[in-house]
């Protein structure tokens, strides 16, 4: 077939996956709708939609940030796939920010705290290597961010306010500058009322960006007065860096300013929100559609502070899972505060993996539904997954084999699946890596085997009897529904086949939820998976070197 014989077949293929878009009930694409709606399905007068994210550079970069990316490159993704308008997306750093305090998790905080109340990017870097502390964090934002190949262009607030790019729109801010006071004031304490202006000018003398009552404002001029810290009354015009804004009419001014169309913001900012909005209408222009997500929590339920450093990291994050595991925690419920913290990892390892099982198999209407057609556009250097091996199949397998060499372990996965190899399947080959550093630094701690009471020995005996009778080469789902029928024939030990399981995990692997059995004695092998029951009946596993001895008796006697 010629190119022009396939381009109306494209054609029609093109109109129809915007058909399913326009359907699809995924909350990127409901986000995406409000945008078409605002748009009228006509390119703004700028030319493209815009998309803004915004970023804080006063503490390291930390796991919040990179989920507002990469949630706002979802929404851009399903808006791409229903129109044709030409998308931009802003990374924009408040690097013009006066440095507060002195966050807790940096070092050299002498040198930065001789530096307060200056523009971050005024401040010195506190680990030597940029020209200031802002360019410190920004570098640290973009570099993570170019690591997964995300779309965007990286703004800096300092380059627009002294660049003069922002000149026009903070003289229409001192032009309404009454109209700004009157949305701002009732929002604040009686005190800050009597000081607040929502001009802070930086002192010619100290660098510093001042919380000073504005005396004199001049439209015309284009200036404001106030007295510097040293009482010298001081006129500054209000452009070209020489002052800059309160955060929320900096906000509004930044919106009417880029012509942005869509910013999300933590649920925290609802009340910022709406006075940026009513700041950036009374500039003369819309405020950009939103969605409002909840906060990520630590893991004692306390808010995530960049500042403070708690919660995960992205590098931390990294360690132990893929960074399309991260993605999806992202995408999943974003209106539900959740905990960010190490043990919320294996599950999304698998529920990725899961997702990308599930989309190969569906009908193309139904893919724009699964998470990973979002993850997988928001991430274009995701890999795809070649062996049906789950994350809790490979932690346990690493334990139960005492393994921390990669190669040992492929022994194992290569025996159940000859065709993969580390270079046909990188995913899972990093899995294992992931697995390995996971188990090590948050399973090993935590095992405690016990021993079988009498009633759950007899079973585990004819377990043992059972797996003997199998084939070397039996699949999964045959050694599975072995497991199931022991269990079954010994229902007055275990009332229902959950507390044979748990007995199975507590006494096999030393731990109180685990993998499907069936899969993991199959992945880890009959022969080896025998010995591992038989050791389990001696009393062995229970006195593994390292390990607490458990007392015989059920698990509620089991060691912490």
């Amino acid at each position: 077939m010629s190119e022009d014989q396939q381009q109306p077949t494209r054609a029609g293929r093109d109109l129809e996956e915007r058909a399913w878009a326009l359907e699809a009930r995924a909350w990127p694409f409901e986000e995406a709708r409000k945008l078409l709606e605002r748009t009228g399905g006509k390119a703004p007068d700028k030319g493209y939609v815009l998309f803004e994210t915004g970023y804080g550079p006063s503490g390291l970069p930390h796991i919040g940030t990179f989920g507002e990316v990469v949630r706002t490159t979802m929404v851009r993704n399903a808006f791409q796939r229903m129109s044709d308008i030409p998308t931009r997306l802003f990374c924009f750093s408040d690097d013009m920010d006066g440095l507060r305090k002195v966050p807790d998790n940096i070092p050299n905080k002498a040198l930065v705290a001789e530096h307060l109340h200056k523009p971050l990017t005024k401040v010195p870097d506190p680990f030597g290597k940029y020209e200031s502390f802002g360019h410190h964090n920004n570098a640290m934002l973009r570099g993570f961010l170019d690591s997964f190949g995300f779309e965007y262009e990286f703004q800096s607030s300092s380059d627009w306010y002294r660049s003069g790019r922002f000149d026009a729109a903070l003289l229409a801010v001192l032009r309404h500058y009454d109209a700004i006071m009157e949305v701002m004031l009732p929002s604040l304490r009686e005190e800050r009322q009597q000081s607040y202006s929502p001009f802070l000018p930086i002192s010619p003398k100290s660098g510093r960006v001042l919380q000073v009552p504005i005396l004199e404002h001049d439209a015309g001029a284009g200036t404001v007065v106030f007295d510097d810290e040293d009482g010298t009354r001081t006129e500054l015009p209000v452009t070209g860096g020489h002052c800059k804004l309160q955060w929320k009419p900096d906000w509004g001014m930044r919106w009417h300013a880029l012509g942005v169309d869509y910013e999300m913001s933590g649920k925290d900012l609802i009340d910022s929100v709406k006075l940026a909005s009513r700041i950036c209408s009374i500039l003369g222009s819309r405020p950009p559609e939103g969605f409002n997500y909840e906060l990520f929590l630590d893991e004692e339920g306390k808010k995530i502070s960049k500042s403070k450093g708690n919660g995960l990291s992205v590098d931390e994050w990294l360690q132990y899972g893929p960074p399309e595991s991260l993605a999806l925690f992202m995408y999943q419920k974003p209106r539900a505060a959740k905990r960010l913290y190490f043990d919320v990892i294996p599950r999304a390892v698998d529920d990725y993996l899961k997702h990308t099982r599930a989309i190969a198999g569906e009908e193309p209407a139904r893919r724009l539904e699964n998470p990973a057609w979002h993850i997988q556009a928001a991430l274009p250097g995701a890999e795809p997954e070649q062996t049906d091996i789950s994350f809790s199949l490979l932690l346990n397998l690493v334990g139960t084999a005492n393994a921390e060499d990669k190669a040992v372990l492929w022994g194992f996965i290569s025996r159940y699946a000859p065709e993969a190899t580390p270079e046909s399947d990188p995913l899972l080959d990093k899995l294992v890596g992931y697995a390995i550093a996971y188990y090590r630094d948050f399973v090993l701690p935590t095992k405690a085997y016990r021993r079988a009471t009498e009633p759950e020995a007899a079973a585990l005996g004819e377990l043992l009897h059972e797996l003997e009778l199998l084939a070397l080469d039996a699949d999964s789902e045959s050694i599975q529904n072995v497991v199931y029928e022991v269990g079954k024939r010994h229902d007055a030990t275990f009332p229902t086949l959950r507390d044979w399981f748990r007995a199975c995990y507590e006494i096999l692997l030393g731990q109180e939820q685990g993998p499907r059995l069936g899969s993991f004695f199959a992945l880890y092998g009959l022969p080896e998976s025998r010995a591992l029951i038989g050791s389990a009946l001696a009393g062995d596993l229970a006195v593994r070197p390292g390990d607490a001895l458990a007392d015989s008796g059920p698990a509620s006697q089991m060691q912490a």
